[in-house]
């Protein structure tokens, strides 16, 4: 086989190459002095580079981590360098390049690296402008890391910037060891793109970008710091505070920036006035994940909507305590009545001129097994937003019914006890209540005139169409029906005469009103003898809820009121001490 000697022809050819190549490349000898250089070396670093430090041309010396790689590297022990430094160049410029030094032989005479008496005889060194890489790295960060319509932060910028803050507030000393954030968004901005287009609509989220940039800008250079500004997606916009003073600051900022978006906006022609709710969280940053921050700034931007939109509102610990523990009762709700963690308890209704119980309301309580005994306003309002009230409503329903009819079965010497059921309106409006009722009635044995259901005063009055349809069909069964709560609605007093209703019950607001015994109020006792009145008109019956003293009984059966119900009789109490308190008689031995 024919070839060419080494260090002849072949080796004129490499040092041809090395000559021309545009790469800047030198060789480097195990001292770390250059031994020789191409002219792009050359070019760079300026003239004749033979006999200078590579590691102090290249920068290499100034990393301690860098610099120790490079001279294993030269000295047989390592098989390569590559690095990315800022190199000066001759000219007095910089640029960033990608450093590679390669070993000119094998790692050692024994081909082990770093062998006894290592060392191996140089290396090649390359520099690579990698300044345009950087560039074009740098922008596709800052489109893929920016929204496009603002030009701000996106989300994802936002949230490395949260994080990283949270991690380094534990370890800067000197710091304040604080974050704060806003959370908004806009009041009615989907309006704005449905009725002038979304091209108007991002002229309007850029215009608001650039208030809050201002106000972040004003507000931290006042207090010595900068903000970030970020969109989040959608009309929702954040600007994080790290190193936080307190919730002094970020109240202080809140309230420029409700300022800044309250003045009007001027877009093609278009004046716009917009408001923003705005969701405060100023806290420690050790404990605080970044998921636990923006959920807080979730809840309070939802109050800030809840409580009317236009405002600010500041975290509050305790009321999120309650929202916990409100989504807590909801999640746990349906699978209770599966478990059967509810029982009823019943509060007698006393007759005022004879003192004897002719009933009893059926009120439900829930044994929930971490927060104890609740009572009904904890959890029946969260019922009837999940739908699971009907659920609810018809076990309620059936356990006071077949209650009833063991006090009648048991007691037969006895007037009968009806029982007052709470209804509701979702009852109606979600099940058929008055076949629920029927069914009940059939399957218990209780007769319909034994049976009360209270509706409040603002399901009924005005009622129309199916729950006025089906009050009608239960009054036809027989079934007492009673307004709760009546004088806290709107009391369409005409409307009153037109409903299949046997009984009022008075708010218990009335009846606190006659607590003052030495000092009776003649305006409370006006009120309630005219409803009293108004109602045996209507022949209608009349109860007094929350009946406490006797002075109150008194005031009450002076007026004509019918019955009462309170602690002058009893709390609710569970059903086998009823036939106790009420006096019930037994059969004969």
């Amino acid at each position: 086989m024919s070839g060419t000697p080494e260090g002849t022809g072949s080796g004129r050819d490499y040092r041809a190459a090395f000559d021309a190549a545009h790469l800047p490349m030198a060789v480097v000898g195990a001292d770390g002095l250059v031994t020789g250089a191409n002219p792009a070396f050359a070019g760079l670093f300026g003239g004749d580079t033979t006999g200078r430090s590579a590691e102090e041309l290249t920068g290499l010396a100034a990393d301690h981590d860098d610099r120790k790689t490079y001279r294993d590297v030269l000295r047989g022990r390592r098989p390569r360098l590559c690095c990315t430094r800022r190199v000066k160049r001759a000219d007095g410029g910089t640029l960033w390049a990608e450093i590679t030094l390669t070993p000119l032989t094998g790692p050692g005479e024994n081909g082990r690296g770093g062998g006894k008496g290592g060392g191996g005889r140089g290396a090649l060194l390359c520099v690579t402008d990698i300044g345009e890489r950087r560039e074009l790295r740098a922008r596709l960060r800052h489109l893929e890391m920016h929204d496009a319509v603002t030009k701000l932060p996106n989300r994802t910028l936002f949230f490395e910037r949260l994080t990283a803050a949270l991690e380094s507030a534990a370890y800067e000393r000197g710091a304040t060891g604080r974050i704060g954030l806003c959370y908004l968004d806009l009041d009615g901005f989907k309006a704005v793109n449905d009725t002038l287009g979304h091209r108007i609509g991002d002229k309007l989220l850029t215009a608001v970008a650039a208030r809050l940039a201002e106000c972040a800008e004003s507000v931290g250079a006042s207090r010595g710091g900068g903000h970030l500004v970020a969109r989040l997606g959608g009309d929702e916009f954040a600007v994080l505070v790290e190193e936080s003073t307190g919730t002094e600051q970020l109240s202080d900022l809140a309230r420029s920036v409700l300022a800044a978006l309250q003045r009007p906006f001027d877009l093609d022609g278009q004046r716009l006035s917009v408001s923003a709710s705005i969701g405060v969280v100023e806290r420690a940053a050790a404990g605080t994940s970044a998921t636990g921050l923006m959920q807080a700034a979730d809840t309070t931007l939802y109050w800030a909507k809840e409580d009317g939109k236009a405002r600010w509102t500041l975290f509050d610990p305790e009321r999120n305590a309650h929202r916990m523990t409100r989504q807590a009762l909801s999640s746990s709700l349906r699978p209770a009545l599966e478990r059967g963690e509810f029982a009823l308890e019943y509060q007698p209704l006393v007759g005022l001129a004879d003192g004897v119980t002719h009933g009893v309301e059926a009120l439900v309580r829930w044994h929930h097994p971490r927060f104890g005994t609740l009572a009904p306003n904890r959890f029946v309002g969260i019922a009837e937003e999940d739908g699971s009230i009907v659920q609810l409503g018809r076990w309620v329903l059936r356990t006071a019914c077949r209650q009833a009819r063991r006090w009648q079965l048991d007691h037969p010497g006895s007037r009968p006890l009806f029982v007052s059921v709470n209804v509701a309106v979702r009852q109606v409006w979600d099940s058929d209540l008055v076949a629920d009722v029927a069914r009940t009635l059939e399957e218990t044995g209780l007769p319909p005139h034994l049976l009360q259901l209270e509706l409040t005063e603002s399901a009924v009055m005005g009622s129309a169409g199916r729950p006025l349809q089906a009050l009608q069909a239960l009054s036809d069964m027989g079934v007492r029906i009673a307004i709760d709560d009546f004088g806290t609605g709107y009391s369409n007093l005409a409307y009153l005469s037109r409903l299949p209703v046997s009984a009022l019950k008075l708010d218990g607001s009335f009846v606190r009103g006659f607590q003052d015994e030495a000092h009776p109020n003649p305006a409370d006792e006006t009120i309630v003898e005219a409803l009293v009145q108004l109602a045996h008109r209507l022949g209608l019956t009349v109860t007094a809820e929350c009946v406490e003293t006797a002075g109150q009984a008194a005031r009450l059966r002076r007026i004509g009121c019918d019955s009462g119900q309170g602690w002058l009789y009893s709390r609710a109490v569970p059903p086998d001490r009823i036939a106790e308190l009420v006096g019930l008689t037994a059969l004969p031995a």
